[in-house]
């Protein structure tokens, strides 16, 4: 499968992720930025989830029918042409990291999906419902994550 380069300007891969994209901040979406999304895409699939929550994988970020031909984000905004979906704290859009605090830091994966057709996605989705939705549509895929905690 093909490769999204995916990328955050706010902060590094595998670095932690500024206060101001934190619940207990400004709680706004970071920007992104991605390319190398191959032709036949017929929309892309965003979402942002913490393997480390202690309830089990939580999501925080889920937008779907994102325009192919986009090529990021900014901070705050839903990238063109998407639906932003109901987060695991009930909300639609974004909600940003929260982890207990004294938990060691968690980390936040954002994942871009490139897709053959719209994938089957509820409101209220869980992260894995998600996973479950993009099995078999995926024709590339892109990963920046960072971490957090308070």
């Amino acid at each position: 499968m093909a490769g999204i380069d995916l990328r955050s300007s706010a902060f590094s891969d595998n670095a932690f992720i500024p206060r101001r994209y934190a619940k207990e901040g400004d709680n706004v979406s970071p920007p992104l930025s991605w390319s190398g999304v191959p032709d036949g895409t017929a929309e892309l699939l965003l979402l942002c989830e913490d393997p480390d929550a202690p309830t089990g994988t939580f999501l925080h970020w889920l937008v779907t029918g994102i325009d192919p031909a986009s090529d990021g984000v900014r901070a705050g905004q839903t990238p063109g042409g998407g639906t932003p979906r109901t987060n695991g704290y009930g909300q639609r859009g974004w909600d940003g990291p929260h982890p207990p605090a004294g938990d060691s830091a968690h980390r936040y994966f954002f994942r871009l999906y490139a897709l053959s057709g719209p994938a089957p996605v509820e409101d209220g989705a869980s992260a894995d419902d998600v996973h479950a939705a993009v099995e078999g549509r995926q024709l590339a895929d892109g990963t920046v994550f960072g971490l957090y905690h308070r």
